[in-house]
């Protein structure tokens, strides 16, 4: 494992290089960020493009041998003029993501039915922003044997159900022709991404069915709308979730195992959004391509989807403290043991009552990730919520975090016990350390249900001494 390990390690520091090999290009485009992120997936504002790039990735035989190799057929748009810097990003881009639209591998063979899957990965660059491929595999229109094909929309927005419904406008036009997309991708490409809960309409002609006028709204909670957690409560109990969530909150290794690629990259992406407002900034791989597995004998902090057509190969690798989730049969294959111990019991046992109040009246996808999400919002909100009072502004502006004196302001041991921990990791740092920049806590989600609880235990005190 040490080799194993050490292999990895320098594969996750490395540089853009000019002319590396694919799987060098590959491993970079996955590795664990430098920096975090300035800004989680989930905190646009509106008024940016939709898309970076739209790819068409099918499947061509190699010269020698049966098995086939995923290539891009279709780009749009085209680069041209790029700078030294923007040329090497791109080749970067190039190269990994036809590995990433066909991850199980290259043995396939031409299928006359083949279930249509939507699905996602995310590429992170060296300076720590990430870009998100929402990608849409089936068989191509015609008769007899086909191979699948991929269409992926490659962006830095996290929008996941804006963008399947912009991947079924992409499917219908390349069952006409692809021609008929670049008219289509061009409008999206002009038009500016909504604020949240607004609608931007597109006009689009279509032949032999005329103009079309396709709207496209983003939800008004924006802190959700890269999510769906649909997938996570059909595959886990409550129970499960709640100590996956507790495996994330000390960033440990966390693996998940499933069949197909939509369930994979959905139940990862709704395991990390249970960190809102913090922000999982180390390896993150929704669904890891055949040449990648190695990646679960990483010794540092990782959360990644593997197929189930991989389980033994996992099984296998030489782990340590690893949380192995079986999404097919709701289990976990491998896990540390003290899972159920890291959260305090009270917390723990309001996350699970407010979870399982109502969980079957809800009639959209919005209002079930909003009951899912709120019970883990509401967790830190009572752990860290007083974080703002504990930064001292110096006459220069710039914050200093009182660490000792925030966590001991906790009157709860279990509670203190839980957030001495928490402020080492990386999650809690790095927030911090925006909220230092910052003269004012920033005025979103999050410090609205602090507001929210501050009121409710001032209110309670008022009836307490009323009643005294």
């Amino acid at each position: 494992m040490d080799g194993l390990g050490h292999r990895l390690r320098a594969s996750l520091r490395l540089k853009r290089r000019r002319g590396g090999s694919r799987q060098d290009n590959l491993r970079e485009a996955v590795k664990e960020p430098e920096r975090a992120p300035e800004h989680c997936l989930s905190t646009f504002a509106g008024g940016q493009h939709f898309f970076e790039y739209l790819f068409v990735v099918s499947l061509k035989k190699k010269s020698s041998g049966h098995d086939y190799e995923p290539t891009i057929t279709y780009q749009f748009p085209k680069r041209e003029n790029l700078l030294r810097g923007q040329q090497e990003e791109e080749e970067r881009l190039l190269s990994a993501i036809p590995l990433f639209c066909f991850p199980d591998g290259n043995e396939w063979a031409p299928l006359t039915e083949y279930p249509r899957e939507t699905f996602s990965f995310v590429l992170t660059n060296v300076d720590g922003s990430r870009k998100i491929g929402y990608c849409r595999r089936l068989l191509p229109a015609g008769r007899g044997s086909r191979l699948p094909k991929v269409y992926c929309i490659i962006s830095c927005i996290g929008c996941f159900g804006l963008f399947s419904k912009i991947l079924d406008e992409v499917e219908k036009r390349h069952q006409i022709s692809v021609a008929v997309i670049y008219p289509f991708m061009q409008g999206l490409r002009e038009a500016a991404f909504p604020a949240p809960g607004k609608t931007v309409t597109l006009k689009s002609f279509i032949p032999d069915s005329g103009t079309e006028f396709i709207s496209l709204t983003r939800p008004l909670d924006s802190h959700l709308e890269h999510v769906d957690f649909r997938s996570l409560l059909r595959c886990l109990r409550f129970e499960q979730i709640l100590q996956i969530f507790a495996s994330a909150v000390l960033e440990r290794r966390i693996i998940f195992l499933a069949e197909d690629l939509s369930t994979l990259s959905q139940c990862i992406h709704a395991a990390a959004a249970l960190l809102y407002p913090f922000s999982w900034a180390h390896t993150y791989i929704p669904v890891v391509p055949e040449s990648l597995l190695d990646t679960v004998c990483c010794p540092t902090p990782f959360m990644v989807g593997v197929q189930m057509r991989f389980r033994q190969q996992v099984m296998d690798s030489p782990m340590e403290e690893v949380l192995l989730v079986n999404l097919c049969e709701g289990t976990f294959l491998m896990s540390v043991g003290d899972e159920k111990d890291i959260l305090p019991p009270k917390l723990q046992d309001d996350i699970l009552e407010s979870l399982g109040q109502g969980i079957n009246e809800f009639e959209t996808s919005e209002q079930l990730n909003e009951h899912v999400s709120g019970p883990f919002v509401q967790f830190f909100v009572k752990t860290v919520g007083h974080y703002a009072s504990y930064i001292k502004r110096e006459a220069n502006g710039q914050g200093r975090f009182q660490e000792r004196a925030f966590y001991k302001a906790l009157t709860s041991k279990t509670n203190r016990r839980f957030v001495k921990k928490f402020v080492k990791t990386q999650l809690f740092s790095l927030f911090i350390q925006e909220a230092e920049k910052s003269k004012h806590p920033p005025a979103g989600y999050f410090q609205q249900k602090i507001l929210e609880y501050e009121e409710q235990k001032k209110q309670k005190k008022s009836r307490e001494k009323t009643v005294k």
